[in-house]
């Protein structure tokens, strides 16, 4: 059942306009940003050819390239799962989907999984600019592999705290907004930390952070703390998705 769920809903997605737009505009801003990082470590390769241990490719092109994603995709994110629960609800077909032979595990887990095959896809067509560099150079695998898997924790945390924000509301809007929000502000979190005096207030603003963590594993240090990290914020948020839903099922 969560297949077809799933299914389901990644081809409704496609199936939307906005889907296609939000892969168009992401790519070509990324491919744009890409190839200005390309010019310019072409540019400076005479001053790192003189340095000893001067950053490679990986470090001046892709680094940056998957750094910027993340931004660029905390603000689509939101467009994406804004309607997942909240455009049933306003559509008064939440009834119909409560009383499916389908669990609320199921049911989230399903609309959960569509997204984050969307979003998978997003990734492959991201990773694809730097594979590109391997024609005429080399990349430390070892850290485009950790960034890669770090901007895929970072999008399924995304998804996961939209869907919980989708179930809140009737309306996707405020469901896109207040998801944006709660993303902008564990995105930089970690910047409130750093103006507490209290060195345990500082580290738990700084554990807090989705930055903090993504920051890690793109700069290749593959630490298990930042991996479980991610797992328990889209657990917590997925259960309290179900959560809230079984609540409806309850009220109907």
């Amino acid at each position: 059942m969560i297949r077809h769920i799933a299914a389901r809903e990644l081809r409704t997605l496609f199936l939307s306009p906005l889907a296609w737009s939000i892969l168009g505009v992401v790519q070509f801003i990324l491919a744009y940003l890409f190839l200005t990082q390309v010019q310019e470590y072409a540019r400076l390769q005479p001053q790192l050819a003189m340095m000893h241990n001067a950053p490679g490719m990986t470090e001046v092109i892709v680094a940056p390239l998957l750094g910027t994603a993340a931004i660029i995709l905390l603000l689509i994110v939101p467009l994406v799962t804004m309607r997942l629960i909240s455009e049933e609800r306003r559509n008064r077909t939440l009834p119909l989907l409560l009383s499916a032979p389908a669990s609320m595990t199921e049911i989230i887990m399903g609309k959960y999984l569509g997204v984050v095959a969307f979003l998978a896809i997003q990734l492959v067509l991201v990773a694809l600019m730097p594979l590109s560099l391997l024609a005429g150079g080399s990349l430390d695998m070892g850290q485009f592999a950790a960034g890669l898997l770090g901007l895929l924790l970072m999008l399924a945390a995304f998804a996961a705290a939209g869907l919980y924000m989708s179930t809140l509301t009737a309306q996707p809007t405020v469901a896109a907004v207040s998801t944006f929000g709660l993303l902008l502000l564990l995105w930089l979190i970690n910047w409130a930390g750093n103006t507490v005096s209290d060195n345990g207030s500082s580290g738990l603003f700084a554990y807090l952070s989705l930055q903090q963590h993504f920051q890690s594993l793109l700069s290749g240090v593959f630490d298990t703390g930042d991996v479980i990290y991610y797992l328990l914020f889209i657990v917590l948020f997925l259960v309290f998705s179900v959560r809230r839903l079984d609540a409806d099922r309850l009220q109907h």
